[in-house]
């Protein structure tokens, strides 16, 4: 197998993307997907989460589209607003230097801002079910020229009831195409669809040497309901973690642990589904990049949460399902690395502990709770890091902007601006070349263009004093 990815013949800019990413060699599920999809092959994979699925597909599309096409010529489809954004978030990282447009569409979320989006150039479109059917229906989402579909998470989409969506989706999008279905399980529905719409598919099935379930220490306490917040502290005082996920069944009991780790000045935030979309983006950013310790969720953050080290996982509610519950502690005990996952059960539900025992094939350690001299001897070296300011980790994107600046250009589409003027400027400026130029966004008033390999200053200061579209026009370092 391929343990290098600049044998797969990809282009410089991709392989320079892939590189600043840190992905180091291909992981075995890229290694089978990364060639059919390059060959244009149908396939589908059964994967766990956390094997480098998404670089699966987004590398090859990425080196497949073509870059002058202006209408979308892939669609990938997942079950979540969170995975749409995650999965955008990927494709367009890989994509930089080839300047590949990545637009999500997803529900809860301006409708108008999509549209505007998507009548832009756009290669990649990464969405929801619900809400790509309602910018086809509406014309404003063409399908026509697409060649390559990624249905992602498609057990998820089951689970969720996606499946007729689907169907809708696939027949308004050209049959002769590449299809792309990763799934962690195979339920007879999603093999069903397979026979339906795939061409002679491969299968690939990576069944994980050593599976992040066995990497996770799983472990249980009997409790009262009214006992669980008191044994909550107990736990994180003798886990004392770096980062930590507190699952909870409703958006109530969120709010409810919330209030009491606040009060005892636990450095948290909580998130739900009654929450606003950009106040749950802005929490998972800030917990990816560790502003905080301790994250107090409903299963909203099971999904499309893709962190590599979250130490301690803790089931404040036992999930009620077996496949949550493996999402749920699969945020743990990722890449290799070892994690911990400490479920609360009162008396009543220990039948879902034993549905989750039968369905992971292994019994979790049901421990006494914690004596108060054990809890007293660890509060010292809890205190110590409670206070102590947690360490700011780089954005997964962040070594890719290191090279690029964002400029905004006070004109727009009300003043005729076009990309053609945009670019005939830049390459005016002795030193620049079109290969300079990253992703140009035309809005109503504003325009904002990425300048690549560090010339972003150069090229700002160079612009303090040149026409653009023959007058001046003022230009500023966008905000990120």
């Amino acid at each position: 197998m391929t343990s290098s990815f600049s044998n797969y013949q990809l282009s410089s800019e991709l392989l320079k993307a892939i590189s600043m990413l840190n992905y180091n060699s291909p992981t075995r599920v890229q290694q089978e997907v990364i060639p059919a999809v390059l060959e244009k092959k149908d396939i589908i994979v059964k994967s766990q989460t956390g094997s480098g699925k998404t670089a699966s597909f987004a590398i090859p599309i990425c080196e497949l589209v073509d870059w002058e096409e202006n209408k979308p010529q892939a669609l990938v489809i997942v079950p979540t607003r969170e995975l749409a954004i995650q999965v955008k978030e990927d494709i367009f990282n890989i994509g930089r230097f080839k300047r590949v447009k990545v637009p999500a569409i997803y529900g809860k979320a301006p409708f108008y801002m999509q549209e505007k989006e998507l009548k832009q150039k756009s290669h990649v479109v990464v969405g929801t079910p619900g809400r790509i059917i309602d910018h086809i229906g509406r014309g404003t989402f063409d399908t026509s020229k697409i060649k390559y579909l990624v249905i992602d998470e498609a057990d998820e989409m089951l689970t969720m009831g996606f499946i007729e969506d689907l169907k809708i989706i696939i027949s308004s999008i050209p049959i002769d195409r590449v299809t792309m279905l990763l799934s962690a399980t195979m339920p007879k529905d999603i093999e069903t669809l397979c026979e339906q719409y795939m061409k002679n598919p491969i299968h690939v099935e990576i069944e994980e040497e050593n599976s992040s379930l066995d990497r996770i220490y799983q472990a249980g306490y009997i409790i009262e309901e009214r006992e669980k917040i008191d044994l909550l502290k107990d736990v994180t005082i003798i886990e004392n973690p770096d980062s930590c996920i507190i699952f909870c069944n409703t958006r109530q009991i969120v709010d409810e642990v919330y209030d009491e780790l606040t009060n005892l000045k636990y450095n948290c935030q909580k998130i739900h589904g009654g929450m606003e979309q950009p106040d749950r983006l802005r929490i998972m950013k800030n917990f990816k990049q560790g502003y905080f310790r301790y994250l107090i969720a409903t299963d909203v953050a099971a999904r499309g949460l893709d962190i590599d080290n979250i130490s301690l996982i803790i089931n404040y509610d036992i999930s009620q399902d077996s496949e949550s519950y493996v999402h749920r502690i699969g945020r743990t005990g990722r890449i290799s690395r070892e994690g911990r996952a400490i479920t609360f059960v009162t008396k009543d539900e220990s039948k879902f502990l034993e549905d989750i025992q039968r369905y992971i094939g292994k019994e979790i350690l049901l421990k006494e709770r914690p004596e108060k001299e054990t809890v007293d001897k660890f509060k010292q070296a809890f205190n110590k890091k409670m206070n102590t300011r947690p360490k700011i980790k780089e954005e997964k994107g962040a070594p890719l902007r290191k090279e690029i600046m964002k400029l905004h250009i006070n004109a727009g589409k009300k003043t005729k601006m076009r990309p053609v003027d945009i670019v005939g400027t830049l390459c005016n400026i002795e030193g620049m070349t079109a290969e300079d130029i990253g992703i140009i966004n035309i809005l109503d008033i504003s325009t904002f263009v990425e300048i690549l390999n560090g010339k972003g200053e150069f090229v700002f200061q160079k612009l303090q004093n040149m026409n653009i579209k023959g007058r001046p026009r003022k230009v500023s370092k966008a905000e990120r």
